[in-house]
């Protein structure tokens, strides 16, 4: 009995031990969360609501004014340029100008004598250059005409040239200004030429002569396109003589017309001279002062089986001078020597040739005040 009652108190005295620790550990639970509880189909589910916290509230400054400010269009202008529609860039430049140039000499009981004159000057110049990426296009086209008239005097011409250029460039990168070059150069004229006061044999004519000079080769031009150098060592040049009775006489260093003893033509003169060369041609603008521009043109040509080391020279200078956005002042200058042009042709009495004359250089200088127009 003993025994047995010594047991049961070992086995009891644990377990109320574990039973009276429980029950402290309960009683030290924290207080339970409250939680919102939705009811979905009649059963309860426990949602947590985490809630954000508020932002503070700004208060502005007292001396700020949060009124809605009055929109006053009384003192609003209107554009000065009217609206322009967007453009897609273009790669093209283009320049066109218009000019006329007039000056007149009038006298009254002028006892140093003189005759009154007018002489006129019309120019157009149409320019388009394409620029892109490597490669530059750039043509330009010149026409000009001029008429000087004096008292008890016919008309006489003082200007006539119709002169196309063209160079098309390509170069391999971006930092060089050295481009593979391709150029084509022609000059004529409008109307017939007289050596006055003879105006019954014309000395030359529309394409009597006509120039024509194609090659390639490379060029060298400046960053601000004012430099121009282009240096050809294969350049073709033609010369066209269609007016048969210039070509008969050889004129402009084309084969002249077979004749018998009578003066008859056998063979009619050749109307083409073709010509292979070196071509040198360089273009400079300069500006010497904010209205003054001097320009420069520079054609140097040789034949290498002709007479290679006689060079033709063509060379024209001109000192423009702006006064305001429609008057200008103009210098001009030009200078040609060629070796196919010849001068002071001696004939006998049957027509033939007994001297056949020589080349001379050919001087022009004109001074002009006029109207130029861009458009």
């Amino acid at each position: 009995m003993n025994r047995l009652a010594s047991k049961s108190i070992s086995f009891i005295c644990p377990l109320l031990f574990f039973v009276t620790l429980w029950s402290y550990a309960q009683d030290t639970i924290p207080a339970p969360i409250l939680v919102d509880s939705v009811i979905v189909d009649s059963v309860a589910i426990d949602t947590i609501v985490i809630r954000r916290t508020l932002d503070k509230i700004y208060s502005p400054r007292k001396d700020v004014n949060l009124q809605v400010p009055n929109i006053d269009f009384n003192k609003t202008k209107t554009l000065e340029k009217g609206f322009q529609r967007f453009r897609v860039p273009s790669f093209w430049e283009t320049e066109n100008s218009f000019g006329i140039n007039i000056s007149e000499v009038a006298f009254v009981n002028w006892n140093a004598g003189g005759d009154n004159a007018v002489s006129g000057l019309g120019f157009l110049k149409f320019a388009r250059k394409y620029k892109f990426s490597n490669f530059q296009w750039e043509n330009n086209l010149e026409l000009r005409y001029g008429l000087n008239a004096q008292d008890g005097r016919k008309l006489r011409k003082t200007e006539d040239v119709i002169r196309l250029s063209s160079n098309l460039g390509f170069k391999k990168d971006n930092t060089s200004r050295w481009f593979y070059s391709v150029q084509l150069n022609f000059n004529t004229q409008f109307s017939n030429g007289y050596k006055y006061p003879d105006r019954d044999t014309p000395i030359s004519r529309f394409m009597a002569p006509g120039y024509l000079l194609f090659g390639a080769g490379t060029s060298f031009i400046s960053k601000n396109d004012k430099f121009n150098l282009y240096l050809s060592p294969l350049t073709q040049k033609s010369t066209f003589v269609l007016d048969q009775d210039l070509a008969d006489r050889g004129a402009f260093g084309v084969a002249e017309a077979e004749l018998d003893g009578d003066g008859n033509v056998i063979t009619p003169g050749e109307n083409h001279l073709l010509e292979i060369g070196i071509l040198i041609t360089n273009n400079f603008n300069y500006a010497i002062a904010e209205n003054i521009e001097m320009k420069s043109r520079l054609n140097l040509y040789t034949d290498y089986l002709k007479s290679f080391g006689n060079i033709d020279v063509d060379w024209e200078l001109n000192l423009n001078m702006k006064v305001n956005k429609f008057i200008s002042t103009s210098l001009g200058t030009q200078m040609i020597y060629d070796d196919d042009i010849l001068f002071d042709v001696v004939k006998n009495d049957g027509g033939t040739i007994t001297d056949p004359g020589t080349p001379k250089i050919q001087f022009k200088q004109v001074l002009a005040v006029g109207v130029l127009y861009n458009f």
